[in-house]
């Protein structure tokens, strides 16, 4: 193997280590994650890091990035398991999906979506992969839609027409309906409203089967987007 070839590979699996080893200790540490405490895990001096990582923002960037990927890909995975022409049967897959992605992964969903980690913003480059879930909903109500509009205000318009722009890119002809995009949205806030309350806890003490209350849930948005 060429010596450039062999280095960079040496390089991604000290990478891959690294972001290993931040995710175990996210368990432990949550938003207070320092590349000192990963350093020490890894029996490194937290300089070293620094030829990987520019430093706890990069790392935190990266696990992010991961995290968003693992959880869309789940979700797409698990919709494109069921028939195509069964709408409300894909909608609940990926919906199922990312219930079962969050409580197997409760750290690395408390780093998306929990208490926001002091001092750090997350860069415009996430916005694709956070965007899989909600474009996933979207794409199944439309495809429920496809002739059938809502009107809505001018400002409203321009406002989904950026959410489009960042998540996927500048709207084209086949821009999903407003009434789809509405829908995949009010559905995002809602699937995420559930997942959080129980991976965080909230529904501990009022539902013996959350399951069957998720559920329930997210038929109801899908009668909302209008599936049959």
């Amino acid at each position: 193997m060429p010596a450039p070839s062999l280095r960079a590979r040496v390089r991604a699996e000290l990478v891959d280590e690294i972001k290993a080893a931040a995710r175990r200790r996210l368990a432990i540490d949550g938003p207070g994650l320092t590349l000192r405490a990963v350093a020490r895990d890894l029996e490194m001096v937290p300089s070293a890091l620094y030829r990987y990582f520019d430093g706890r923002d990069a790392l935190l960037t990266a696990l992010i990035t991961d995290a968003y990927e693992e959880l869309g890909a789940a979700a797409e995975a698990a919709e494109a398991a069921v028939e195509p022409s069964d709408l409300r049967g894909r909608w609940m897959a990926l919906c199922r999906a990312v219930r079962h992605w969050a409580l197997d992964h409760p750290a690395e969903y408390a780093l998306l979506y929990g208490t926001p980690v002091p001092g750090y913003t997350a860069p415009a480059d996430t916005m694709p992969p956070a965007s899989r879930v909600v474009v996933a909903l979207v794409r199944v109500a439309a495809e429920a839609s496809r002739a059938v509009d809502v009107p809505v205000a001018p400002a409203l318009h321009a406002d989904l027409d950026r959410i489009v722009t960042q998540a996927v890119g500048p709207p084209t002809d086949a821009r999903p309906t407003d009434r789809a995009l509405l829908a995949g949205l009010a559905a995002w806030s809602q699937l995420f409203g559930l997942v959080s309350f129980e991976v965080f806890g909230r529904l501990a003490e009022m539902f013996e089967d959350p399951a069957a209350h998720f559920d329930h849930q997210m038929q109801t948005m899908a009668d909302l987007a209008g599936l049959p």
